[in-house]
């Protein structure tokens, strides 16, 4: 209880620094808009005939693990109502991308009584929360509540481990809340061991991730860019790019052109905010850019596609012919993104050396030889042009097979939620 006191009175102290980063306005980042309330569980009531299940899903990231899941639910159930929350406005602009098939709230700010009141106000029969985002008072008060909550697609890296051990006497009071914790891997598992979550609680069910469908929809439009892109010319995608990383890229790119004047590259910067930033970068160093906002049609000359947009990945990736991952070079300030997205598009990946968010995931591609570690641009160059020169029928049959040897996660998760 002393600990969880301390935390909030922490949390009171920090609250104005976090909701300024949160709200503060960035070029093509969505507005919050008068929802901004919802933070403080100020939301609408949700008025349905029954309990709905609450999903929590921080981010962007999360948002697009959750929707497999999401659908599978309603398919099994289509009269269960399901409230989707989300910390982040691009988070939310993700989830609406589902339509009616759920309500979108904001996530209250972990105080207990902006939880309480939304707890109030939406009922929930369980809480769903993906992959580790875990919050002291929110766990407390929804297990006051007499409601169970569930991790799902839990992942535990390294790093979060030995931050989670340095509270662990905090950790300790967030652990004894929660009712199950299903584990992406063995190594996650053990992980929460450590910490002293008990062992009954945790079940490993696989990566939901692996369970990625890329719809024909999705398909089609990715096919319909390819050929506006031109259908012979090499393609690389470098996706979830920060702050650091995209001059590698550029770097990278110039190198490849030496020998293939009409490769194209494709640059996704992570967050919106950059998008102008990189298209100025990419002017600066005197690439033919074009943005995807902009473009009607891809000239044969251009040499850069850039994606300013949001939850177009899965279609950008069914584009091209090989993937740089971002997050990968940039030591330990992110650890890599989610390698499974291209390739359950089909093709092969680079990514850079720093990848401990992923780590098992990346090492099973590794073993498959579905992806490569380089870090320099040359060595990103040669990678990618080894990448080119595979038979993409194959690699994409490969790409299908990892993908059916590790899926399943979702039938196992349904299961155990039932």
């Amino acid at each position: 209880m002393l600990a969880r006191t301390l935390y909030t009175l922490l949390l009171i102290l920090a609250a104005p620094l976090l909701l300024f980063g949160l709200y503060r306005k960035r070029p093509n980042k969505p507005t919050f808009g008068s929802r901004w309330k919802e933070h403080f569980g100020w939301c609408p009531a949700y008025t349905g005939p029954t309990k709905p299940i609450w999903i929590h899903a921080v981010s962007v990231g999360e948002c697009i693990a959750a929707t497999p899941l999401i659908k599978a639910i309603k398919e099994k159930q289509p009269q269960q109502a399901i409230i989707v929350t989300t910390t982040t406005s691009t988070g939310a602009a993700q989830i609406a991308k589902l339509g009616e098939m759920v309500e979108h709230r904001y996530m209250p700010i972990d105080f207990s009584c902006a939880v309480q009141s939304f707890i109030n106000k939406i009922n929930p029969k369980q809480l769903l929360i993906i992959e580790t985002e875990l919050w002291p008072n929110t766990l407390n008060q929804v297990h006051k509540n007499n409601i169970p909550i569930i991790v799902v697609n839990a992942r535990l890296s390294e790093k979060s481990f030995h931050n989670y051990a340095m509270i662990k006497h905090l950790f300790s009071h967030m652990h004894c809340k929660i009712s199950k914790i299903l584990c992406q891997t063995q190594a996650d598992a053990e992980r929460f061991a450590q910490l002293g979550v008990d062992k009954d609680k945790l079940i490993i069910t696989g990566s939901i991730k692996f369970d990625i469908k890329i719809s024909k929809e999705i398909q089609q439009q990715g096919k319909i860019l390819r050929e506006s892109i031109g259908p012979t010319r090499p393609v690389w995608i470098a996706t979830s790019t920060h702050a650091g990383e995209d001059e590698i890229m550029l770097d990278s790119h110039k190198i490849i052109l030496a020998h293939r004047k009409n490769a194209l590259l494709i640059i996704v910067p992570r967050h919106p905010e950059r998008f102008d930033q990189v298209a100025q970068l990419c002017a600066k160093e005197d690439f033919i850019v074009e943005r995807r906002t902009k473009a009607v049609n891809i000239e044969p000359d251009t040499q850069i596609y850039l994606a300013d947009t949001m939850g177009e990945m899965l279609t950008l990736l069914s584009t091209a012919d090989a993937c740089f991952m971002g997050g990968s070079l940039l030591g330990h300030k992110v650890g890599g993104h989610n390698l499974l997205e291209p390739t359950a598009a089909g093709i092969a990946s680079v990514t850079g050396p720093s990848y401990f968010n992923f780590q098992d995931i990346t090492e099973s591609l590794l073993k498959h030889n579905l992806v490569t570690i380089a870090s320099a641009p040359n060595k990103i160059a040669t990678s990618i042009e080894q990448l080119w020169q595979q038979n993409p029928t194959k690699t994409k049959q490969r790409c299908e097979s990892f993908m059916s040897l590790y899926g399943g996660a979702i039938e196992k998760t349904l299961k155990l939620l039932e």
